[in-house]
């Protein structure tokens, strides 16, 4: 059930403020901010006065500590605000450093540092120059936010990705003018774009045998192995 806050003054206008469970709300709020959040913007926040936020506020922070929550509930900088308990300080610098560079694989690493020097480059062509499949890699590394989408390729259609502002900041430099001279090293995209041109084509049709008269049909060919195309994928003797 909740109350409303009236104010009759004088030619003013009636201001209604719903207020709700005060504890709740202060947990609601706190656990949204980014920052230490004083009593009167609480107060504003949750519609009670800020005496009655103060003493929740304390409540709340002695209740956390009873219970040996994994967070705690501070007063720092004239604010108050959730933080890590400091005995689990330790799990959460695994979560974050470890568990982070885990996920980023060498494989998506490679293909990351292709993107970049390449962009805006297609799927294809990555894994071109990679050799393999990276539709999986790519795809964590849009989720991770280092790659997006950057139109469309005018000749194929196909999609084109690179690197976000979000890479930068991850790797310490201001634009991509400032990544190491690793360019040179890559292989020439036009000549692998040749190579799977030609291996990609389709394989001529071969020519129509003429008709033989049943009585003098010629002798069979010799047989060759299972699998095997029709010169044997072997040079002669």
């Amino acid at each position: 059930m909740s109350e409303t806050s009236t104010d009759h003054g004088p030619g003013a206008e009636t201001l209604e403020v719903p207020l709700v469970d005060l504890r709740p709300a202060l947990e609601a709020v706190l656990m949204v901010a980014d920052q230490p959040l004083d009593v009167p913007t609480l107060a504003a926040a949750a519609g009670h006065p800020a005496p009655d936020v103060t003493a929740a506020l304390a409540q709340l922070a002695a209740e956390y500590d009873e219970q040996q929550r994994g967070f705690e509930l501070r007063n720092v900088a004239g604010g108050w605000r959730f933080y890590t308990r400091e005995a689990f300080a330790g799990v959460v610098e695994r979560f974050v450093l470890e568990g982070q560079q885990a996920r980023l694989t060498q494989a998506a690493l490679e293909t990351l540092a292709v993107v970049a020097y390449k962009q805006p480059v297609s799927r294809a062509r990555v894994s071109a120059i990679r050799g393999v499949n990276v539709d999986g890699v790519m795809r964590t590394l849009l989720s991770r936010g280092l790659v997006e989408e950057a139109g469309q390729d005018p000749e194929t259609g196909a999609n084109l990705y690179r690197t976000t502002a979000y890479f930068l900041e991850r790797i310490g430099v201001t634009s991509l003018d400032d990544l190491p001279e690793l360019a040179p090293y890559l292989p020439d995209m036009d000549d692998l774009e040749d190579e799977l041109s030609e291996m990609s084509a389709p394989a001529p049709e071969p020519p129509t045998e003429p008709e033989h008269d049943p009585e003098h049909l010629p002798e069979p060919a010799p047989e060759t192995g299972p699998g095997t195309e029709p010169d044997g994928g072997t040079e002669p003797a």
